[in-house]
């Protein structure tokens, strides 16, 4: 309502109702979201579907004699005078106990009565929390068992879909909107002895064990909604710049970070021996080949012995028997031998690829490539990192953003990561508002004070070296990695500098080169490289990135100085080769931005199926 300058009241009209044009409801988000919460849209019919999360029977009061339609619980008191005749029906069940007990249950006295007067049942309504996943508030349903048997909506879980009418609430409570069921679509019911989430709630540790079963709960649907917001603000991003999309492969036999624990792809796992076994299996079969030789050569002087005395005819022909046995047995095996599939895990020939391949860490090569000929992209996909580690910021499986801009130095790039970490942080803070106030009050209370930070002010720059020079004047902390120049700094460092130090956000660069990759620029002081990492508070490193090196001649003497294969890279020093340009890029590590924007602690949390050494549900 709004009142213009002659005092008139007008009604300012709301968005209608959108309804799911693949799913034919309405999304709860459309109901509860609204400025007014929904009031705007009492006496609505809708349809909407979603899961229990809790619920509440309550039994109707017997009726009374006057015509009110009001109705209370089964504790509330009477609100008139009643007759002795209208007492008298009230304790009927007591009575059919008392009779029950002195004259049995096969009493005629008692069928006598009962069919004098009727007993109907107890009429019930139920108070149904129900949330779709598209919000994070639930929508109250309520439902009368005149319309349909409660019992089985009650559960946990309990999936409906049903049309009602929307109306305000029938009780005092936090609902400024509720919905009265008037007809059942769907139910699917829960096997509540089974269902995990039936009735406590868990922690986030215990989630981990049913990750087909939690995305149900609140925090998890919550998780969820600001991953999502946060990819569709990326691409929104990189598109809005010109930045061109690009799908580079999950199978490949490059590796730019020059990782040894790789995920190898193959297709002869379980047709062949391992490499020890191999080497076993066939030092035996060579064995008991030469075996089978000596054994047909004394044979064969045994028969030239008896063949010269021709005393024993009968034991010349088994003889004779026994070496024809033997020469078919060596025959056999030295075919067997030589239809075994040789071991081929060095060079991968006889497998699909006919070489080593690995499912990928970085995709900077394969966009370095097509940044040298587009000019600006970046992919966004799933990398694989085999360490077998237990860390709390460490997946197996684990998403990242990665971007190649040609003609840029490592300003041009730094610039870019900038503004691409402050566009997230702004985007999330404003568009995903009641899934940030409810991971604010569940997990981290500064979590959106710390994204408006970051999104509002400029990140402290600091060389390498400024780094190492403020944490050795830190005395009253001992680190657990010894801090001096030329060593790489660990993730305690890092946190350190921007939470206590800075508290800030900060960009770290000029590396020195031993500690970044061989394909890093290498600055004129010949002792350090263009490369940069940016630090946000309470999560550590998100993203790095740098100027890659242009020079044909510098790169080939940095593979050689990495003592890397050169045949590996003939067609990486092409791009040198033919038409280079300087170009810049970075990775920012997507799980590590939702660890940060959601407040939590453990990356297992923020993806939907979490994959780390030992542990792969689904």
């Amino acid at each position: 309502m709004s009142t213009s300058e002659e005092g008139v009241q007008t009604v300012v009209a709301l968005p209608t109702l959108p309804q799911s044009k693949y799913s034919k409801r309405v999304l709860l988000k459309s109901i509860l979201t609204r400025s007014d919460q929904g009031l705007g849209l009492v006496g609505e019919s809708v349809v909407i579907g979603g899961w229990v999360k809790t619920s509440k029977e309550l039994a109707k009061d017997p009726p009374t004699t006057t015509t009110s339609t009001s109705m209370t619980t089964i504790d509330s008191p009477p609100t008139k005078d009643v007759t002795c005749v209208e007492i008298f029906q009230s304790r009927i069940p007591l009575f059919r106990s008392i009779f029950k007990v002195l004259n049995g249950s096969h009493s005629p006295r008692r069928r006598r009565f009962d069919s004098i007067v009727p007993v109907k049942p107890v009429p019930y309504v139920v108070y149904l929390q129900v949330n779709d996943g598209s919000c994070v508030p639930c929508l109250q349903v309520v439902l009368d068992s005149s319309v349909a048997p409660i019992g089985q909506f009650s559960p946990t879980g309990t999936s409906i879909l049903v049309e009602g009418v929307l109306r305000q609430p029938s009780t005092s409570g936090k609902h400024s909107i509720e919905l009265e069921v008037k007809k059942i679509v769907h139910v699917g019911t829960v096997g509540t002895a089974k269902y995990p989430f039936a009735k406590t709630r868990l922690t986030l540790d215990t989630l981990r064990s049913y990750s087909h079963l939690r995305p149900r709960t609140i925090t998890v649907a919550s998780i969820t909604r600001i991953r999502s917001s946060l990819a569709q603000a990326t691409h929104m991003f990189f598109q809005s710049h010109g930045i061109i999309y690009i799908h580079t492969p999950i199978i490949t036999c490059v590796d730019s970070e020059g990782s040894s624990e790789k995920f190898q792809v193959t297709t002869i796992l379980g047709k062949e021996v391992g490499k020890d076994e191999s080497n076993s299996v066939d030092d035996t079969g060579a064995a008991n080949l030469e075996a089978i030789k000596s054994a047909y050569k004394e044979k064969s002087n045994k028969i030239e012995e008896l063949k010269r005395s021709e005393s024993n005819k009968e034991a010349l022909i088994i003889a004779l028997q026994d070496l024809q046995k033997v020469n078919e047995l060596a025959l056999q095996m030295e075919a067997r031998e030589k239809s075994k599939p040789r071991n081929s895990s060095k060079d991968g020939k006889s497998d699909f690829f006919h070489r080593q391949m690995y499912l990928t860490v970085s995709a900077q090569f394969h966009l370095e490539s097509y940044a040298c000929a587009v000019g600006s992209v970046y992919t966004f996909g799933p990398t694989f990192h085999a360490e077998k580690s237990q860390s709390t910021k460490h997946l197996a499986e684990s998403w990242m953003v990665e971007v190649e801009i040609a003609f840029a130095d490592i300003e041009d790039i730094i610039e870019c990561a900038e503004d691409y970490a402050k566009f997230l942080c702004h985007w999330v803070s404003e568009n995903c508002l009641e899934d940030m106030k409810f991971v604010s009050k569940r997990i981290g209370k500064n979590t959106v004070d710390q994204l408006q930070l970051v999104a509002s002010s400029s990140f402290e720059k600091i060389t390498y070296k400024e780094a190492v020079d403020l944490l050795n004047k830190i005395t009253d902390k001992t680190f657990e990695a010894k801090v001096e120049w030329g060593s790489a700094l660990t993730d305690e460092h890092e946190r350190y500098l921007a939470d206590e130090i800075l508290k800030r956000t900060i960009i770290i660069y000029n590396y020195p080169k031993e500690v970044k990759p061989f394909f890093v620029r290498v600055n004129d002081d010949g002792k350090t490289v263009a490369a940069f990492d940016v630090v946000v508070p309470k999560v550590g490193k998100i993203i790095r990135g740098g100027q890659r090196e242009e020079r044909a001649e510098m790169l080939s003497a940095r593979i050689k100085e990495f003592s890397l294969p050169r045949e590996d890279y003939q067609w990486y020093l092409d791009l040198r080769r033919h038409g280079t340009v300087k170009h810049s890029g970075f990775s920012l590590g997507f799980d590590q931005l939702v660890l940060f924007a959601t407040g939590l602690d453990d990356i297992r949390d923020i993806i939907p199926f979490p994959r780390t050494v030992g542990n792969a549900n689904l």
